[in-house]
């Protein structure tokens, strides 16, 4: 048997997320997890030549790839729009609480769509050939997919999770009648723990875009992206916990904070899905 090609793992704790190797004919082939799920390359430095070169996944792949990324955008930029537009109603005044809740849970099914195919993204992303040639393989199709030792995976499960504990509180959102305790345990509740998994999603994110490390990268559009959706996230936070509901005097901890915090991270989210559409295979 012949020496296997000596490769080099780069990552976050027990994460892999970039791998360095030489191919069998020779020069530097570079996967990085991000690049390959989102945009379908790996980067290929040939003998001789004086720079890398991308190197992209087939056809089917990058077709695949850019639908995917067209719906997800599109869902977090319609999700992210109707949030803003449910705080801005709450804040203004300008309709009831079921205004408010209707607006919210429509907004909460765009997250959801978002969410879950974020992670068909990357269930069907196109894989790597650790000591290959340099290139991408397409597999089967895929609705699901267990992999928790992939960082990519763990990030958009978590995030998806998150999208389905918000909708726990906004179905919740819609009963009447409800005393102090009910409502800090059914809505709010839930509300503080999609927010937190919201948060640990782009912890995750981050380790897998830094590779395990703290980093700023101003010229990467997926940093950007990354960053926007956790500012977003500690938005959403702030806005959760000054909607507690102090059990003393019946009323939230400042309704003012949790009505600019959901509107402003939900433009964040926005945002975040308009960058998305330029982030694509």
């Amino acid at each position: 048997m012949g020496r296997q090609p000596e490769q080099r793992a780069e990552g976050a704790g027990p994460f892999t997320t970039r791998l360095t190797w030489h191919p069998p004919g020779g020069g530097t082939a570079v996967w990085e997890s991000r690049p390959a799920r989102r945009r379908g390359i790996l980067a290929v430095h040939p003998p001789g030549a004086a720079a890398p070169r991308p190197t992209s996944a087939d056809d089917t792949a990058l077709a695949r790839l850019r639908r995917l990324n067209a719906i997800a955008a599109t869902a977090f930029v319609i999700g992210g729009a109707l949030f803003a537009a449910g705080a801005a109603v709450a804040q203004f005044g300008s309709g009831d609480a079921t205004t408010c809740a209707s607006i919210y849970f429509a907004g909460g099914l765009f997250f959801n769509t978002g969410g879950y195919v974020s992670l068909l993204q990357v269930v069907n992303a196109p894989r790597h050939v650790p000591g290959g040639e340099g290139r991408l393989v397409t597999r089967p199709w895929r609705w699901w997919s267990y992999e928790p030792t992939r960082v990519d995976w763990l990030s958009a499960f978590v995030l998806f999770t998150g999208t389905l504990v918000f909708g726990v509180n906004l179905v919740f959102s819609f009963l009447q009648g409800l005393s102090v305790r009910q409502v800090n345990r059914l809505i709010w509740t839930p509300d503080v723990i999609g927010c937190l998994l919201f948060l640990i999603a782009g912890h995750l994110a981050f380790a897998e875009i830094c590779h395990g490390r703290p980093c700023i990268r101003r010229r990467s559009l997926g940093w950007w992206i990354v960053a926007v959706n956790q500012l977003g996230s500690v938005l959403f936070m702030v806005s959760a916990l000054a909607a507690y509901t102090r059990p003393a005097t019946d009323s939230l901890v400042n309704s003012d904070i949790a009505n600019w915090g959901t509107l402003t991270g939900a433009l964040c989210f926005s945002l975040g899905g308009v960058l998305q559409y330029v982030e694509r295979p």
